[in-house]
C-alpha cells in the first residue's frame, strides 16, 4: 500500500498531539468543568476532538491490517494504550450520561472502529462500545422524524451509512435492518436533486453523493441503479459535473475551511462506490475521484493540523474504494 507508512506516521502524530482539543463537553453544574483531555477522553482525547481521535484509532487500525510490514510498532503500542477496558469503561459511562453526545458522526466512526478492531487484541476491550452505540441508534432511529441533509457532521446519510457498514461487520443484524428501514423511509422516493447548491462553505460531504453511497448499501443492484437514475439524472454524462471537480480547497489553518480538502475525498470515495451502477459514465466518475484524490493528497500528511488531524481516514475510504 503506497501511502501506509506515511499516513500511519501523520496518525500516530495528531492523536499524540493534545492541544488544540475540542472538548464539546456540556458541563452540568460548577463541579462538572474540567475538560482535560485525556481525563475526559482517556481513549479519544488528542486529535483534536473526540469523533477525529475515533476514527484516526479506525485509520490505524485498518493500515495495521492493510500493511502491517509498513506501519511499524508505534500505531500498536498508541492503540495499546488508548484501547484498553479502563478506557472504554469511561467512555461508555460518558455516552450513557449523555446520550445525544457526537450523535451520529461519532458514533458511527466509534462503531466503525468496533469493527475493524474485532479480530484483533482490542476487540474485548471495544466490545461494550459497541453497545453502546447500538443501543443509542436504535432508541435515536425512531424519534429522528427527517434526515439532517446538509453537509458536514449531522448528515444522517454519511452516518447510517457507516453504521450499515460496521454493525454488519459486526453481526447486529438489528441494527442494520433498522438503518436500512430508516433509509428506506428517508431517501427511497427521492427524486431529480438539485446539486447547483453543492458545496456550501464548510462542506465535507456532499450531500448527493453521500445518500447515494447509503442507498447503494441497501438496495439490490438493479434498483439502486434505477434509483440512482432518478436521483442524480445525467450524473457524469450532461448533469452535476462539478460533483466530479475538485472543489476550491485551503489549508490556512482555519478549521471550517479545511473541511473543503475532507469533502474532496469524501467525493472521490463515494464516486468510485457508485460507479458500477452507471456503467456508461463510471470512467468519467473515476477519472473525476481521481482528480479530487490528486489535488488534496499532499495536505493529508504534509498541511497544517486542522487538515491532518482527520483526513488521512477519508483519505483511506476513498482510496480502498
Amino acid at each position: 500500500m503506497k501511502y501506509a507508512a506515511a499516513w500511519a506516521g501523520i496518525a500516530c502524530e495528531v492523536l499524540d498531539t493534545p492541544y488544540p482539543y475540542g472538548a464539546a463537553h456540556a458541563s452540568k453544574g460548577p463541579d462538572d468543568v474540567d475538560v482535560t483531555p485525556d481525563r475526559l477522553h482517556p481513549a479519544f482525547h488528542g486529535s483534536y476532538d473526540w469523533h477525529s481521535s475515533a476514527h484516526m484509532q479506525w485509520s490505524l487500525v485498518r493500515l495495521l491490517t492493510l500493511a502491517p510490514d509498513q506501519v511499524g510498532q508505534r500505531p500498536v503500542d498508541l492503540l495499546d494504550r488508548r484501547l484498553t477496558p479502563e478506557a472504554i469503561a469511561v467512555e461508555v459511562a460518558y455516552l450513557r450520561e449523555r446520550p445525544a453526545y457526537e450523535r451520529p458522526y461519532g458514533w458511527a466512526w466509534a462503531a466503525m472502529l468496533v469493527a475493524a478492531a474485532r479480530d484483533t487484541q482490542w476487540a474485548a476491550a471495544l466490545a461494550p462500545l459497541g453497545d453502546v452505540i447500538a443501543e443509542l441508534v436504535l432508541a435515536w432511529l425512531p424519534k429522528q422524524a427527517y434526515p439532517v441533509r446538509h453537509g458536514v457532521h449531522l448528515n444522517s446519510a454519511f452516518a447510517l451509512a457507516l453504521l450499515h457498514e460496521a454493525y454488519g461487520e459486526l453481526g447486529r443484524a438489528d441494527v442494520v435492518q433498522a438503518v436500512r428501514a430508516r433509509a428506506l423511509q428517508w431517501y427511497g422516493g427521492d427524486t431529480a436533486y438539485d446539486s447547483r447548491f453543492e458545496p456550501s462553505g464548510t462542506d465535507f460531504l456532499s450531500p448527493a453523493l453521500s445518500e447515494a453511497e447509503l442507498m447503494r448499501r441497501v438496495l439490490p443492484d438493479a434498483e439502486f441503479a434505477s434509483w440512482l437514475a432518478a436521483f442524480l439524472p445525467g450524473l457524469g454524462a450532461d448533469a452535476h459535473r462539478h460533483l466530479l471537480e475538485v472543489p476550491v480547497t485551503d489549508d490556512s489553518g482555519d478549521g471550517q475551511l479545511a473541511h473543503l480538502g475532507g469533502l474532496a475525498l469524501s467525493r472521490a470515495w463515494q464516486l468510485r462506490t457508485i460507479a458500477p451502477a452507471v456503467p456508461e459514465v463510471a470512467d468519467v466518475l473515476r477519472a473525476g475521484a481521481d482528480r479530487q484524490v490528486g489535488a488534496v493528497l499532499p495536505t493529508v500528511t504534509d498541511g497544517d493540523f486542522m487538515s491532518t488531524h482527520w483526513l488521512v481516514s477519508f483519505a483511506l475510504l476513498a482510496d480502498q474504494a
